[in-house]
């Protein structure tokens, strides 16, 4: 993941912690979902984001929050699903 595109996904994250008061920093590896910072309904339009903005296909992973719990699990899961 470049650094662009990281940088926006930390926004994208702001912006929903935002939405439900929550204006507390957050670091790259904390987990975000499992926390409960986050609700599952953010989690269906990051998804989405991450589907747009990365062409990440979910239909074709087998879904973990996991996955999605923390900056450094996306990018990891978006890195590992980069054209080699």
């Amino acid at each position: 993941m470049n650094a662009s595109a990281k940088h926006q996904l930390r926004e994208f994250i702001e912006k929903a912690l935002a939405s439900q008061g929550d204006g507390a920093g957050f670091a790259d590896d904390e987990p975000l979902f499992s926390s409960g910072r986050l609700d599952s309904f953010t989690m269906m339009n990051l998804v989405m984001h991450l589907e747009q903005t990365a062409g990440i296909d979910f239909s074709s992973t087998e879904f973990d929050i996991d996955l999605v719990d923390s900056i450094d699990a996306i990018e990891s899961m978006v890195d590992a699903q980069a054209p080699a």
